[in-house]
């Protein structure tokens, strides 16, 4: 199962990726396609040209997680055009694309932030 708790960011690949990629070439994607830090406590999701399969790339203290899911009917409500850049979502919207939803979930509840009390 995937740890989501000490995620700081989740950062979507957009368009695709070859996923005959492993884990030393995502992290490579990582670093030097879209400048970001492989070792840094993010998720980074990156998804086939079918929009059937997906690989999460995580760091954990001393190794890497790779984690792989593939639909066996349906799609994944992927983001981009074919561009190459990434973008970065909440935990949350990373629990609906893995749903199978879309990003944007117009009913969904709102944030709450706490006010203070006087």
């Amino acid at each position: 199962m995937l740890n989501e708790t000490t995620v700081e960011r989740v950062y979507l690949a957009c368009g695709s990726t070859d996923m005959r990629k492993s884990i030393d070439g995502l992290a490579i994607l990582v670093n030097e396609h879209f400048g970001l830090d492989p070792f840094a406590p993010c998720l980074f999701v990156f998804c086939n040209r079918q929009r059937d399969k997906l690989k999460i790339l995580q760091w954990d203290h001393n190794g890497f997680w790779l984690y792989y899911r593939r639909l066996e009917r349906g799609k994944f409500h992927w983001p981009g055009n074919g561009q190459r850049e990434s973008i970065t979502i909440s935990r949350r919207e990373l629990r609906w694309l893995l749903d199978g939803l879309p990003l944007q979930q117009p009913e969904a509840h709102r944030p709450v932030t706490a006010r203070t009390i006087l």
